[in-house]
């Protein structure tokens, strides 16, 4: 009875030995994987600067409609000359002008014939980013409205206080005011790595100290975009308007015939004529 328990408990020594065995082996192979690329590649040790951003988008889980971060998005798209841009209050009325294509106004002394055609805007529906820490400059931000400091001055300071030793800093080489705070550019390598390392700093602004963030400096180039057309609801591209009438008369001709119901037409909410031997750009924004 003592032998068959002693070997039943080498046998579990046994199964745990070679558990362990293949746990080592585990960690081993995943330690090699990780060498073969550089820590400040894979982490970055302190936290990344703060960007303002704009939410517009859907509050409700949705596959369909993703939310999207948007800051002043302006799309722009070249117009012809001898090109008008309609836009009506009801999609549907822009559906039944596109599929007439062809329309025919009559004036007194003759009849233009022109082509309705989408308006479409390029949008982009994919883009790759490819990001960089930078090694000598920082981003100061935190900086509290009203500051009655003018810029150089604000500057100034901001250079005298992180270029002393004492505080982690260095000497500034490049300053500049941004939108989201200061970026500071150091003349040695490990300056602005020791500054992000440290974080907050209070830094006396205005006669009152202020908390102020420093982050790295990321800077971001664009290597691929994907770009599509997309027509805009509610909108019609009118082509081959001739030159024989002045702006303001034609614009309302246009605009009265493509209110008519019995043409398809109804309500216009905006009007814009480019003409013939000029060029505009029509201009949307995220509003």
């Amino acid at each position: 009875m003592s032998v068959t328990q002693d070997t039943g408990s080498f046998l579990s020594l046994l199964e745990e030995q070679n558990r362990l065995k293949k746990r080592l082996w585990e960690l081993q192979e995943l330690k090699r994987e990780h060498m073969h690329f550089p820590q400040d590649k894979v982490r970055v040790p302190f936290p990344c600067p703060e960007l303002p951003l704009v939410f517009r988008g859907h509050t409700q889980q949705s596959r369909a409609a993703p939310k999207a971060l948007l800051s002043n998005l302006r799309i722009c798209t070249p117009l012809p000359g001898g090109s008008a841009v309609v836009i009506f209050d009801d999609l549907k009325v822009a559906e039944q002008i596109l599929q007439q294509q062809e329309h025919e106004i009559h004036m007194e002394e003759c009849r233009l014939r022109v082509q309705a055609q989408p308006l479409e805007l390029p949008m982009v529906t994919a883009i790759q980013v490819s990001s960089q820490i930078s090694d000598r400059r920082v981003l100061v931000s935190g900086l509290p409205a009203g500051l009655q400091l003018g810029e150089e001055q604000l500057l100034d300071k901001l250079e005298i206080f992180f270029g002393k030793a004492s505080n982690g800093g260095g000497d500034v080489e490049i300053r500049e005011r941004l939108q989201g705070g200061v970026m500071l550019s150091f003349i040695e390598d490990g300056v602005a790595r020791r500054l992000c390392q440290i974080g907050q700093f209070k830094v006396t602004l205005d006669g009152r100290q202020v908390l102020l963030k420093v982050s790295p400096y990321m800077t971001s180039e664009i290597q691929n975009a994907e770009v599509c057309l997309q027509p805009v609801s509610r909108a019609v591209v009118v082509r081959h308007i001739p030159d024989i009438l002045d702006g303001p008369e034609l614009q309302d001709i246009l605009e009265i015939h493509f209110q008519k119901p019995t043409r398809g037409g109804g309500e216009v909410e905006a009007l814009k004529v480019v003409p013939p031997g000029r060029r505009g750009l029509a201009v949307f924004t995220s509003e």
